[in-house]
């Protein structure tokens, strides 16, 4: 026997123990740290700018194509799209969790490129680029003068010319953006009066600076080939590119006919200024440059993070004075506290584990050998997670906080049978030896168990099977080394530290006594008195067998329709100290007035207890991914989580009171508050995004709108559903230009020159490029504010006609008001609005889907449709997952086959199978009580459960077995053996249960989640606990009784016996027939041989009946259900 050789070896068996630990302590140094495991599917963006146009241009000349192409690349989830009216498109590609971000950016820039000949040539020009990053931001860093010395144009270059590149080198960091960048540009502002009165254009200005600004290849001067002789050669020079607004001042346009000079200083000024300033950037109410920093999507947040810190402290020191920055909202404080809230419940767990076995050991030297196999078990499990690629993250960790309670199972089984050997007298060598002989199989058996319940779960797909396999793998290598310790380490520590019955105890013995030694004798009469109870009760239970599987039926009932009632989720939402508001103001308002809101907004969270910092945009929604002038968004950071441990400064509290105050004090704008996703990378806000779509193909954006609002009147009307708003409106106030062609050709007006007028005044023409602080930057034309104010100014804009005439564009235009789109979304190609918004509370996110699912059947007409996005359709996606479904069923089923190859027989395994759905409905039952809903980490929790329902049961079979192959009948075998195994089962049991109340009671960031698991577990195990204990001996007497007992030698099983044979045998119906209801003497039965000398099974037909259990185990016969 394997335990044999420890017992005789206990250096060996330390030995091999410390390499164990000693492996995964050295692993544990190198493991990073991550909320969770790689979840995160791959994100590639592509990003284009076609200024001047509008939504709808952008969409038809740069998506459209774009779209086209990209559309169906291999991989791909979803993609999704915004066309803006400033000009800016952004497409973003999703694709399958696993993808290689370096393979998916290459296949999208393929597909761009196949685009590129079919988009605008100002859209080439300026660029298409294709990014791998996360949608999440990581964080957010700050730039402001303290003293005021520098306003956000200075700021916002600072940081574009000094820091932007250098975090973009930052290993692990896939975009670093700038909040309505305000890059510099030569910006020269023209007077439209000025230039009609010279008889100038705006084709002149452009042509005039293309020709005066540009990079010459000038050569050189003694460049070979030349004549002999030639003794230097020196490289031309030339003023090419213009640097500085005085020279671009300076160019001259033209030449009057008196020879004067026309300039651009003539018609207009010059100035380094902002290429756009549609966007403007506050922290805490203070102009700032907001640095955003995007980690790429495999990357490990925390490492990142700590490598942007380090690099930011590094470039601080070359900051100029009266420049300062700070983070003012960052996603890793919350990772970071939630993992090391992990690592406290497990060292909670350990102790509360402690004490529980030293209450029931009562031995500081028993107490030790259990305790010494936590250690080896989770320790050595690291070194398993460093090479399978794993990291410390909360699904790992929850692993190894459950398998504290689990590791010390099989080693208090060892303790307990051995002090119960040295109790009749056996010195504890011999002792242990008896004892292992008895419980090695029960160890084995159990750690069998476990490992083979999560073996379905590592072959589960998309990210529900992310999340099971880590935490799978590492309970499932934590048991294994569990069993491996009790078969090692255990029994060698057991024969070297129990000491001989009667023997005086040591001095910690005795101390142990002195201070709790009444307790341990009250405690030990209290045990004893229920032990004798109990087995009262299971021999009371095995006698009205028939009542409790009636009873049992009612239960397995009770289970699905409690299964069925449970709201279901995915991932619990938490207060991650960080929260988000969406401003949205009336059609066309202007940014100033965008701007006075969004400082009311910020100043209103400001004053709220509990915000620490505020980071104010106007212009842009984040959530929405969109640039508008009525568009603004709002980071708010929170007081760390221990500073907020009243209910009211809560994130949920604090959004409340923010939502009433806002409504109150701003009637006339849409501010919505949000919650971070709760999963980062998915999604840019928490709650649920649905995108509804128009696929009617007729492209009916103003049906679209009509079909969206009335999806969100409804949904403001449904008691499940919270917070529904969307930013999509297809009726904004906006001016149509409608060019008379006709009248262009007869007052002899290029129609090119009318497009281009407009462009050049009205929108800002890009001309071409300078160069200035090592970095390349765009010169742009736009008439100055005054002239471009109003409908009436853009009709006064001149042109050249064939005759050198001034034609007022007023004489070939007419300009009227329409309405249409501020942003044009499209989704997998479908003009789509993106509806936003949360569940009501106690309502679960799948509750909060099926409600949406109702509400679009019912009000949306033909040719609209819905999809479900970002979390919603990874969380659809798995409940659509077959295998998902299955992970259940095929846990049992795995549990099922590992015992019937246990124990040769496939009856004897349904004597533990059973108990498993009451298990879980414990654990429904405490989920409901908790409020809690049915998601990722509560099914984590049931699949634990059906290995720990079935680990109990098996060691009361399993000493079962052994009793009655000493001629026990099954009836007194199970009894005795449920009373001989209470102690060490109820002192495993407990010792889980304790071991998981950190999680249940669990406070601090990341609670929800540890209390989502805990709850479902904690619950579970009781039921674990209590139904095993009463139900397993029924269950064992049934089987025995029925399928391998009396049952099976009943006349019509017999009967039945028979026909099963004749079928397979393939005996004339008649035969079969004859044998089922015929014939009624004779006595027979089936058996399997299992002689230790044959290879293979034979079944036989034996004449007479076994009369004892003995016999057959004696002739090493076992009968067959």
């Amino acid at each position: 026997m394997l335990s044999y050789f420890f017992i005789d070896r206990p250096v060996f068996a330390t030995v091999l123990s410390l390499v164990v630990t000693l492996a995964g302590a050295v692993a544990l140094v190198n493991l990073p740290m991550t909320q969770y495991p790689p979840i995160t599917p791959p994100n590639i963006t592509v990003s284009a700018s076609y200024p001047g146009a509008s939504a709808k241009v952008v969409a038809d000349a740069v998506a459209a194509p774009i779209e086209q192409e990209v559309n169906g690349v291999e991989n791909m989830l979803y993609m999704s799209s915004n066309s803006a009216n400033d000009g800016s498109y952004s497409l973003s590609v999703t694709f399958k969790p696993g993808t290689n971000l370096d393979f998916a950016q290459v296949l999208v820039q393929n597909r761009v490129n196949l685009a590129l000949p079919l988009l605008p040539d100002v859209v080439r020009q300026a660029g298409v680029t294709t990014r791998k990053r996360n949608p999440d931001m990581l964080m957010v860093i700050n730039l402001y003068s303290p003293t005021g010395e520098y306003d956000q144009l200075h700021l916002s270059n600072y940081a574009a010319i000094n820091i932007r590149e250098e975090l973009a080198r930052v290993k692990g960091v896939g975009d670093v953006g700038l909040f309505g960048s305000l890059d510099y540009s030569m910006r020269v502002w023209v007077d439209p009066d000025r230039l009609t009165s010279m008889g100038i254009t705006a084709g002149d200005v452009l042509t005039a600076i293309r020709e005066q600004n540009q990079q010459v290849a000038a050569g050189q001067v003694g460049q070979s080939p030349v004549p002999d002789g030639q003794a230097f050669e020196f490289p031309i020079h030339v003023l090419g590119r213009l640097t500085a607004p005085e020279e671009f001042a300076d160019i001259v346009i033209r030449r009057t006919a008196d020879g004067r000079q026309v300039r651009i200083r003539d018609v207009g000024r010059v100035e380094l200024g902002a290429k756009s300033v549609d966007t403007s950037d506050k922290l805490d109410g203070k102009p700032t440059a907001n640095i955003g920093v995007f980690q790429l999507s495999d990357a490990n947040a925390l490492e990142v993070a700590d490598r942007v810190r380090a690099k930011m402290e590094e470039l601080k020191e070359a900051f100029p004075p009266g420049i300062e920055y700070t983070i003012a909202n960052d996603s890793t404080p919350f990772i970071r506290e939630s993992v090391q809230g992990v690592v406290k419940t497990l060292i909670e767990a350990v102790a509360l584990v402690a004490v529980v076995v030293l209450l029931f050991l009562q031995s500081w030297r028993a107490a030790v050998i259990p305790l010494a196999a936590v250690p080896v078990a989770v320790v050595g499990t690291f070194a398993a997670m460093a090479a399978l690629g794993f990291t410390l993250n909360t699904l790992t960790l929850f692993g190894l906080v459950l398998a504290i309670g689990i590791v010390v199972d099989d080693a208090i089984v060892v303790v307990e049978a051995v002090q119960h050997k040295i109790e009749h007298g056996l010195p504890p060598r011999e002792a242990t030896r008896r004892a292992m002989e008895e419980v090695s199989g029960p160890v084995i058996a159990t750690g069998l168990v476990l490992v083979a319940v999560f073996v379905p779960c590592a072959f589960l797909g998309g990210i529900t099977g992310l999340f099971f396999r880590q935490f799978a793998v590492t309970i499932a290598v934590s048991t294994a080394l569990s069993a491996l310790n009790s078969l090692t380490l255990s029994p060698a520590l057991c024969a070297i530290l129990l000491k001989p019955a009667g023997v005086r105890k040591d001095l910690p013995g005795r101390v142990l006594d002195f201070l709790f030694g009444w307790f341990f004798r009250l405690f030990n009469a209290g045990v004893g008195r229920s032990t004798s109870l109990y087995a009262r009760c299971v021999g009371l239970t095995v006698r009205v067998t028939p009542l409790v599987l009636i009873a049992y039926l009612g239960l397995l009932g009770l289970t699905w329709w409690g299964f069925g009632k449970l709201p279901t989720g995915y991932i619990p939402s938490q207060d991650q100290g960080r929260l988000m508001c969406s401003i949205q103001l009336p059609d066309a308002a202007s940014l100033e007035r965008t701007q006075e809101v969004v400082d009311e907004v910020s100043r209103i969270a400001r004053e709220t207890p509990g915000v620490a910092h505020t980071v104010a945009v106007s212009g842009r929604s984040l959530p929405l991914g969109a640039n508008g002038s009525n568009y603004g968004t709002m980071l708010i950071t929170l007081d760390p989580i221990e500073q907020r441990t009243h209910p009211s400064r809560s994130a949920n509290a604090i959004s409340a009171g923010l939502r009433k105050a806002f409504t109150t004090r701003l009637p006339d704008a849409l501010v919505t508050v949000m919650a971070p996703p709760a999963v980062p990378g998915l999604g840019s806000a928490g709650g649920f995004k649905v995108m509804v779509e128009d696929r009617s193909g007729e492209n009916d954006i103003l049906r679209l709108q009509r079909s969206t609002e009335r999806l969100i009147v409804e949904g403001r009307k449904d008691p499940r559903l919270a917070g529904l708003f969307t930013g999509f409106r297809a009726d904004a106030p906006q001016l149509f230009v409608d060019v008379n062609r006709q009248q262009c050709q007869t007052m002899g007006v290029p129609v090119g020159d009318v497009f281009a007028a407009q462009q050049a005044f009205l929108g800002s023409r890009y001309v071409n490029d300078f160069n200035r602080f090592g970095r390349t930057w765009q010169v742009i034309v736009q008439a100055e504010g005054p002239f471009r104010h109003t409908v009436e100014d853009a009709k006064r804009i001149r042109v050249r006609n064939d005759q050198g005439g001034m034609v007022p564009l007023g004489a070939v235009l007419d300009i009227r008001e329409v309405a249409g789109p501020l942003v044009i979304t499209r989704y997998n190609m479908h003009p789509a609005a993106a509806v936003m918004g949360s569940t009501a509370p106690g309502v679960s996110s799948g509750d909060g889907i099926v409600a949406i699912d109702q509400l679009a059947a019912r009000v949306f007409p033909e040719g609209t449709a819905h999809e479900w996005t970002e979390i919603n359709y990874i969380q659809i996606d798995a409940g659509k997952n077959i295998w998902n479904k299955l992970i259940f069923p095929l846990s049992v089923l795995f549990v099922f086959l590992v015992l019937a190859a246990q124990y040769e027989s496939w009856a004897l395994p349904l004597a533990v199978i059973p108990i498993v759905p009451l298990c879980v409905l414990s654990s429904i039952a405490g989920v409901a009580v908790a409020g809690s809903d049915i998601n990722v980490f509560t099914q984590i929790g049931f699949v634990v459960l059906i290995g720990l329902a079935c680990k109990n049961a098996v060691l009361i079979v399993e000493f079962a077995r052994t009793l009655q192959a000493a001629g026990r009948s099954a009836r007194d075998a199970v009894v005795e053996a449920s009373r001989l195994r209470l102690r060490p089962i109820v002192m495993t049991s407990v010792a889980f249960i304790l071991g998981v109340i950190p999680l249940v009671f669990a406070t601090g960031s990341g609670a929800e989640m540890r209390r989502a698991l805990g709850t479902a577990v904690f619950a579970g195990m009781i039921g674990v606990t209590v139904f095993g204990l009463l139900l397993t001996p029924v269950f064992f007497f049934v089987i025995e009784w029925g399928a391998e007992g009396r049952l099976s030698r009943t006349h019509w099983v017999r009967r039945i016996g028979q026909g099963g044979l004749d079928l397979v045998r393939l005996r004339p119906l008649w035969s079969l027939t004859r044998t089922v209801v015929g014939a009624t003497r004779g006595r027979f039965r089936v058996a399997r041989s299992t002689s230790p000398n044959a290879r293979t099974s034979a079944i036989t037909l034996q004449p007479e009946p076994i009369t004892t259990r003995s016999a057959v185990l004696s002739n090493h016969s076992e009968v067959v259900p």
